[in-house]
């Protein structure tokens, strides 16, 4: 394609993504200020140049079409470069200005970036932060964010990644609950106790433990499973069985003496288990509020 045709279908792709997210042209057309005819007969163009149907239309709803899907991932990522060169500009700036949008999990969220956010609001009085929860894989184009916080094995290979530490997968129940169930020594004596789990995936139920050359993987069950870390440790607070948590979820009721950490010599698997990486886009013009705020994460975040 000619550059002038390219140069002449970069507005009509970004008015395509806008369609996409406000589901309508109507809705989008009231965004940009023209009519939904106007707005339908500009897709129109753009479907004939690339010779692809975007949409299946109806007379009630507007669905994009596999094909359309992978022009809007790529249109995207050139919108995002545009915004990145509008950025440039920020970067110069002495005094870090803008928003910041931080996805991170809900327990890692709550218990360890939480207690930064007022201080780093107060350090830098032009920053507005955003904090989004994110407990599975998210796409950070489509969702806007800048940067990303993930507990895992695997960080995305496609983003910057900064290791800050990392988190295990550990086993806790109260005093009471052990006094009157006993203490397990062994995995498959999980088998024979009340298990809190999280309910997410219907194989959250099933703990894979390792520890050196030996394997087990144990089908627990209880009458308590909660994705929310705190509601799940408050249930094992009350007696109610064992249950697995990121280790720095029960680091002061262990502390504290309220729960007592279980089969602690096993290595185990699963979801947020692994490396703390903050992960955000590769950019040689990376602008300054982002900078800040990742150089005072790497500082103070207490992991």
């Amino acid at each position: 394609m000619l550059n002038s045709q390219l140069i002449s279908l970069l507005p009509d792709l970004a008015t395509f993504i806008l369609v996409v997210n406000k589901g309508s042209f109507t809705a989008a057309a009231k965004e940009l200020g023209v009519t939904p005819s106007a707005l339908s007969k500009l897709i129109t163009r753009l479907e004939a140049s690339l010779s692809v149907k975007l949409f299946e239309r109806t007379t009630r709803t507007l669905q994009i079409t596999q094909s359309g899907q992978k022009i809007y991932q790529q249109s995207v990522a050139m919108v995002n470069a545009a915004q990145q060169a509008v950025d440039i500009s920020n970067a110069e700036h002495s005094e870090p200005v803008g928003t910041i949008t931080v996805a991170a999990p809900k327990a890692f969220l709550s218990i360890v970036l939480q207690p930064i956010v007022t201080p780093f609001l107060q350090r830098y009085p032009n920053i507005e932060l955003k904090l989004k929860v994110s407990d599975g894989d998210i796409s950070m184009l489509e969702q806007g964010i800048d940067i990303m916080f993930r507990l895992t094995d695997a960080p995305y290979e496609n983003l910057i990644s900064r290791e800050l530490g990392k988190v295990n997968l550990s086993l806790c129940a109260s005093p009471e609950y052990l006094a009157l169930k006993g203490l397990p020594t062994h995995p498959t004596d999980l088998m024979h106790h009340d298990c809190l789990y999280l309910g997410e995936t219907k194989t959250d139920h099933i703990w894979n433990f390792f520890r050196e050359n030996e394997t087990h993987t144990i089908p627990v069950s209880g009458r308590y499973a909660v994705n929310h870390s705190q509601m799940r440790l408050n249930g094992v607070k009350d007696g109610l069985g064992i249950g697995i948590f990121p280790d720095f979820v029960i680091k002061e009721a262990v502390k504290n003496g309220e729960v007592i950490e279980v089969l602690q010599d096993w290595t185990i698997k699963g979801n947020y288990h692994g490396v703390i990486a903050m992960q955000y886009a590769p950019s040689k013009y990376m602008p300054a509020r982002l900078r800040v705020f990742i150089d005072y994460a790497i500082q103070h975040l207490p992991i």
